[in-house]
Formats: C-alpha cells, sequence, structure tokens
C-alpha cells in the first residue's frame, strides 16, 4: 500500500518549498511516501492544507500546517502506516498537528 501526501501549492505558506521540507523529512526518517502537490484542496480557511492517504486506510486532512509541523507529520506518517485502518490510537504523539485535523475520511 503507497501512502501520499498531498500538498496544496496554492496556499500562503505551503506550495512547493513545504512540499520539499516534507519530501526531505520522509527520506531522512527512511519512510516510503510519495508527496504530490495540486492547485487547491479548498481549505482555504485554513491553510496550508495537507493530506494524507493510502488505499482501504482512513484519508487526513490537516490545515494551518506549517514547515514548524513538518516532525509532527513524520510521527504522524509512522503510526499511520503501521496501522492497518489507518487510525491512530492515541493522537497525542502528534504534537500540535493534532489540533490541526479538518477531516478523517473513512478509507
Amino acid at each position: 500500500m503507497e501512502t501520499v501526501v498531498t500538498v496544496c501549492r496554492s496556499c500562503p505558506a505551503g506550495g512547493a518549498g513545504f512540499a520539499s521540507a516534507i519530501r526531505t523529512a520522509i527520506e531522512a526518517a527512511g519512510l516510503s511516501v510519495r508527496v504530490g502537490e495540486v492547485d487547491c484542496m479548498s481549505g482555504c480557511t485554513r491553510p496550508s492544507t495537507v493530506a494524507v492517504r493510502a488505499p482501504g486506510k482512513t484519508a487526513y486532512l490537516f490545515g494551518d500546517a506549517g514547515a514548524a509541523d513538518v516532525a509532527d507529520l513524520i510521527v504522524f506518517l509512522k503510526l499511520y502506516e503501521a496501522a492497518p485502518d489507518g487510525n491512530l490510537a492515541d493522537a497525542r504523539p502528534i504534537g500540535a498537528l493534532r489540533e490541526k485535523a479538518l477531516a478523517r475520511i473513512p478509507g
């Protein structure tokens, strides 16, 4: 199963620089996660938006994400990949990122 992180490139604090920072952190963590970018994810009231999904797993949409959240995103991705259905038993390890969840979409 391939996990995909999608970053809104039109968000003010997002874009190519944010996606690049996420790619670099994912590589450093040794994760096999693909990072993509889209023009808009309609999370404009809480930019920058980041989506995480994998086939058959719950998908997540985070808002107000930025460079300060990259480390927490890596922790989230490790937990997400380890969870068979994508649901986290305890969100506390993902720090401030847990307060930035906009949606959890069943797989």
